[in-house]
């Protein structure tokens, strides 16, 4: 039995990734602030605060893989949280990567970001050079910082670095994009859109994202693979969709910037991983679930 241990298991990609996991027979620790976390049952707690000192007594003394999801809640808040973003999104990065090779770990698998292109209008294949970090901002540029690392790492054991575009689900947080804007949509605030219809992007549903990341356990070489959904939306399109489901027109206001998408080309995605299925509108009634 192969054992994994994850970070940021209790949010909305971690929670379905264990399940997923389990399922297919994988030994799962997750690492976790308190031992009050919901997990999913069968995940097995270390207990251990990301942002304090690290105990690695309570850490398993074997892993045969590092799955690590987790990341500062306060990414908006900068420079205020800047020290929890730092110790979050790239000191447990470099503690995970000592630790993996200490332990003899064979794959490490980071989630970073798509927002690391930037924006432009065809969509961002893997190939593609990122921003550069100053142009990132904080948050993005934790990300950008944390992949620099981990491809050095590439000689003693397997790194994948999966960019996600816009994951939503079930039980999200309602500050994220697409909760957000169904929010805004359902409760009447404009929706300011660049140029006539606003950014196009590809969102992901978390069943397909999570389903790419598990399989991204078996890659037997390292790899950097965008994670986006099947249909590129304009945010005009997205918010006609929530609209029509709730039987409201949606309130647009103009910007006079220009439209500048973000949308993640999936080709390596499908060969390699999951081919995405779930459109947006198949989900509408977990957004109506989340709301009430």
């Amino acid at each position: 039995m192969k054992e994994i241990l994850v970070t940021g298991a209790s949010g909305l990609c971690g929670h379905s990734c264990c399940k997923l996991l389990l399922e297919k027979g994988y030994s799962v620790y997750a690492i976790v602030k308190s031992r009050t976390t919901q997990l999913v049952n069968g995940v097995k707690p270390v207990v251990m605060d990301l942002t304090d000192e690290w105990n690695e007594e309570v850490m398993p003394s074997k892993v045969d893989v590092i799955l690590h999801l987790a990341q500062s809640p306060y990414f908006r808040e900068f420079p205020q949280n800047a020290v929890n973003l730092f110790k979050v999104n790239i000191e447990s990065t470099i503690r995970l990567l000592d630790y993996g090779h200490r332990v003899g770990v064979k794959k490490f698998i980071f989630t970073s970001s798509g927002g690391v292109y930037g924006n432009g209008g065809q969509a961002f294949n893997e190939n593609i050079p990122i921003v550069p970090t100053g142009d990132l901002g904080h948050y993005l540029g934790s990300k950008a910082c944390s992949e620099i690392m981990i491809h050095n790492y590439a000689t003693f054991f397997d790194v994948i670095i999966l960019r996600p575009f816009f994951v939503y689900g079930p039980g999200q947080e309602q500050s994220m994009l697409i909760p957000r804007l169904f929010r805004s949509v359902g409760g009447g605030k404009p929706i300011i859109l660049q140029g006539s219809s606003g950014i196009r992007l590809n969102p992901v549903h978390v069943n397909d994202a999570s389903r790419a990341i598990v399989q991204s356990c078996l890659l037997e070489e390292s790899a950097v693979i965008n994670i986006a959904g099947p249909e590129v939306l304009s945010m005009k399109a997205i918010c006609d969709t929530f609209g029509d489901f709730l039987d409201i027109e949606p309130v647009y206001e103009s910007s006079s910037e220009n439209s500048s998408n973000l949308i993640g080309d999936i080709e390596l995605m499908k060969s390699l991983l999951h081919v995405p299925l779930i459109r947006l509108s198949d989900s509408l009634g977990e957004f109506a679930l989340d709301k009430a």
